[in-house]
């Protein structure tokens, strides 16, 4: 099979999967924007097809014709080499295109784009378009069952995206064993980032440079729901001395008693919202939805509790543990089940340069009020993620199925 065909495939199941998340969300579902930080589920779909009209047909595609030209300001998401973008925090209010005219406008492209590599003789910066455009919309895939999961937990009703939805929580999670801790102990710097090849990543994921590691432990699991328990009963939420300062405020301006989707069901009892309804939360289950604030708090009540400096991991460490030999402390099994906070802030590495043009824009400029998170979640598209990938949100956010594995220093 030749590239262009093998390029073709991976296209068009990456398009398929899209429209199968949004296959149980009605067109008002679609439509829906519950706060500035959430698109609505048809802005998703037409977002990522305007990646590929934009920065493939429109270079490389002679006789394209936009499918309406509006679309070129309506569905740029923060593109200034492109244009002048449309108020990400008012997409709610866009009724037009509805649900339906989006998929006519995502069969249009992807008929051009099959039409594009069905010819051949393709440029390579074509071809590495597509396919920074496959992994692209594969984020927008992680990001359309987040929004949507918000969108439908504000509603009373608590209306339910897919009773048989295996992707957000175990409610019949056996409780977790206790607490164990995979010892490293780095003999002098250490490699991180992606060694490039040819095997795709993005672009903040190198160069690949050295950085210095003092001994340190991961936790071998992540935090539990059960755990995460204890701590509001301990008061978790009402004690200042945990919290970093604009953490504190955050908890204070947005009343934060619990992590997002929890509600209080009987004392010491919580429900939690998921994608296949609001059901009791289970002991031990990984806890989630919850911010970079609430995880430093958390591991700072953890590190009061024991002679331990126990922290969040550097994103460094998290990198250097899951790539080690096996023996020496490999995270299992629990990589892909929550993205990880780790007390990184999102920089550039040495050497760092942004592509040329608008592409270029696709993370160096946000690399400024940021944390870092690592792993995958079990929202994220199968193979999408490595040990290099850096995600990346602010502090306060939570609505992500971001989850806590704790770090602590070795003696040295």
């Amino acid at each position: 099979m030749h590239l262009h065909e093998t390029l073709l495939d991976r296209f068009r199941t990456v398009r398929a999967h899209t429209e199968s998340l949004a296959a149980p969300l009605s067109a008002e579902d679609q439509t829906v924007q519950s706060m500035p930080d959430v698109s609505p589920a048809k802005w998703h779909r037409a977002h990522v097809t305007w990646f590929f009209e934009t920065f493939v047909l429109e270079r490389f595609a002679p006789d394209h014709r936009p499918y309406q030209a509006e679309f070129r300001e309506l569905f740029n998401s923060y593109y200034e080499g492109v244009g002048p973008q449309f108020t990400r925090a008012m997409r709610g209010l866009i009724t037009r295109p509805g649900a339906e005219e989006v998929g006519k406008y995502r069969a249009h492209v992807d008929a051009a784009i099959a039409v594009l590599l069905e010819r051949g003789a393709v440029p390579d910066e074509a071809l590495a378009l597509i396919e920074l455009g496959c992994h692209h919309e594969q984020q927008h895939q992680e990001l359309l069952l987040m929004d949507a999961k918000h969108v439908l937990s504000i509603n009373p009703l608590r209306p339910v995206y897919d009773p048989a939805c295996a992707l957000d929580g175990d409610p019949s999670a056996p409780a977790a064993p206790g607490l164990g801790w995979h010892e490293v102990a780095p003999d002098g710097p250490v490699e991180i980032g992606h060694a490039g090849g040819d095997t795709f990543h993005f672009d903040n994921e190198g160069p690949r440079h050295r950085v210095w590691l003092e001994p340190y432990a991961v936790a071998d699991r992540l935090v539990t729901a059960g755990e995460w328990r204890a701590f509001i009963d301990d008061g978790g939420y009402r004690r200042p001395e945990l919290w970093l300062s604009d953490g504190w405020h955050t908890v204070q301006r947005e009343g934060w008693t619990a992590p997002l989707y929890w509600a209080p069901a009987a004392p010491g009892e919580w429900l939690v919202h998921t994608l296949a309804g609001t059901r009791p939360v289970a002991d031990g289950e990984p806890v989630t939805h919850v911010s970079h604030y609430e995880a430093d708090a958390y591991a700072r009540w953890v590190g009061a509790q024991t002679d331990d400096v126990v922290r969040l991991p550097t994103e460094f460490e998290w990198e250097h543990a899951a790539t080690v030999d096996p023996g020496r402390g490999r995270l299992h099994g629990l990589a892909d089940t929550a993205w990880q906070w780790t007390s990184s802030a999102y920089l550039p590495y040495p050497g760092f340069v942004p592509a040329a043009g608008a592409v270029g824009e696709y993370n160096g400029k946000f690399m400024s009020g940021q944390m870092v998170l690592r792993g995958a979640s079990s929202f994220t598209p199968a193979g999408h993620a490595r040990p290099t990938y850096r995600n990346f949100f602010p502090a306060r956010c939570r609505w992500m199925r971001s989850g806590v594995r704790l770090a602590k220093d070795l003696p040295r």
